[in-house]
């Protein structure tokens, strides 16, 4: 059934009520994860939401409001109650607010995906996880396993009274496995493909049954189990080869977070801080080496950061952020990218109908290099350490100053792996540390890593974003031990 009658109405009782502009948006959401927990089945649920949500300008300021009621009198009075919040803000307003030009869109667009995981059968799924969890329980020394898998299905319509009326549906499915060897004191984990939750794409149960858990879940209890008996790392400063996985948060976290328009504009802070990028940056800043480049792109199949048009009508588009390691520009909304003099690049999402959009990630990638595959890579390293799987992080409110923890570490003796070592650690300053980058595998290694979980903003907003990324090398970093 067609919602733009109940859009028309909500816009057109915006426009009478005094808009002079306005946009709704409809969602209807429906989740489920489940998750077994050494041999028991620990959780399984189920949500699901519909509802909209309007936003104006009135008298130069913004209104929202939103309803779960999905009614034509519904569409009246929240619209109008948008308004009068807008009116309301205008009595302590500053300068009124203005908003970078877009085009009017009509169109469909939709995520891939060949099943539908919400018609494959609880039980089903059950049977893949305790598999998965009982092929962790293979080493005496792995007392604690988990296995998990969660999925999304969401259909999106938008309308504006600039003439957009899009529609947008996709499907999300991710899985993954952790062991937890336990020894003398110590509790060690290893995750497969990823910690905190595994891996997440656009796409259906094809995509959790590619992940073959139980296929890959005794090399995951053996390396383990193996760490218990692995050396310290140690406190010294040299060169790191880091994982895809690991190296997509650090994106994440020291790339993605300050490039968002509204940190440095001061427009937002709570969660994940500010930056310390300046408007003048943009064109001058050397954020990298020549080996980085970096790019914000809402066009990659099966990224959960991909999508037709943003929450604001704003067509999805590949935009260089870092460019062989020089600074380009920020992720930007339609009002932000004004102080820019420029046009949005499309970055402003909701989490869901009752939210305000922001300024989220896509899939901001590092760009794969000329480096070939991760063992060519380290055979081109004579002494050094390798990184894999994030195991926690820590970065200050401005983005600048870092710390992360990985599962698992090799020593790099003569271009070889050498021994593990359990809880390495490594720090930096972001610039800095971007500018030590000396090579980047090649597109054979280059994976998109999906990230469900990152939050912005009060109430917060939880953004599914993700990020591309290939083996990176990076020279004179100091690591230690991670507690």
């Amino acid at each position: 059934m067609s919602l733009r009658p109940f859009t028309d109405a909500c816009l057109e009782a915006a426009a009478l009520a005094g808009a002079s502009y306005a946009d709704v948006r409809v969602v209807d959401r429906s989740d489920q994860s489940l998750s077994v927990r050494t041999g028991r089945v620990e959780a399984i649920e189920s949500s699901s939401s519909f509802g909209f949500g309007v936003r104006v300008i009135a008298d130069g300021c913004w209104g929202f409001s939103s309803s779960s009621e999905v009614t034509f009198d519904a569409a009246e009075r929240i619209a109008r109650e948008a308004v009068a919040i807008a009116k309301a803000s205008g009595m302590a307003a500053g300068k009124p607010v203005e908003l970078s030009p877009v085009g009017a869109f009509e169109g469909r667009w939709s995520g891939p995906f060949e099943i539908d995981p919400f018609a494959i059968g609880v039980d089903e799924k059950l049977a893949v996880l305790l598999d998965a969890d009982a092929a962790l329980r293979t080493q005496d020394a792995v007392k604690i396993t988990e296995a998990t898998m969660g999925f999304v299905k969401l259909s999106k319509t938008f309308a504006s009274t600039l003439g957009s009326f899009i529609e947008q549906s996709y499907v999300e499915s991710g899985a993954g496995i952790t062991a937890y060897a336990v020894g003398e004191g110590e509790v060690l984990s290893r995750s497969y493909p990823n910690s905190h939750g595994g891996q997440h794409l656009q796409g259906g149960w094809e995509v959790v049954t590619a992940l073959d858990l139980s296929a890959h879940a005794p090399r995951v209890a053996e390396e383990a189990a193996a760490l218990l008996r692995a050396k310290e790392c140690p406190a010294t400063t040299t060169t790191i080869v880091i994982d895809g996985s690991q190296l997509g948060l650090q994106v994440h976290e020291s790339i993605g977070h300050p490039t968002e328009l509204d940190r440095v504009l001061g427009d937002e802070a709570a969660f994940a801080g500010t930056s310390f990028l300046t408007l003048a940056d943009a064109g001058k800043l050397r954020y990298g080496s020549e080996h980085v480049t970096v790019t914000a792109d809402a066009t990659v199949a099966g990224s959960l950061g991909s999508f037709g048009w943003d929450d604001e009508g704003v067509p999805a588009q590949r935009e260089a952020i870092i460019e062989r390691g020089l600074f380009h520009g920020f992720l930007t909304s339609r009002e932000s990218a004004l102080v820019l003099g420029r046009a949005s690049n499309g970055c402003m999402r909701a989490d869901g109908w009752n939210r305000i959009p922001l300024i989220r990630m896509t899939t901001v990638s590092l760009e794969p290099g000329a480096a070939g595959s991760l063992e060519d890579l380290i055979a081109d390293t004579k002494e050094g350490i390798y990184l894999e799987t994030n195991n926690s992080w820590s970065i200050d409110d401005k983005r600048l100053n870092f710390q992360f923890a990985t599962e698992i570490g090799w020593e790099i003796r003569n271009g070889k792996r050498g021994a593990m070592i359990k809880r390495p650690n490594y720090t930096g300053i972001t610039p800095k540390f971007w500018g030590s980058c000396d090579a980047v595998c090649g597109p054979e290694e280059w994976r998109v890593w999906g990230l469900p979980n990152c939050g912005k903003g009060q109430p917060m907003q939880i953004a599914h974003v993700a990020h591309g990324a290939a083996p990176a090398r990076f020279r004179d970093v100091q690591v230690g031990v991670g507690r």
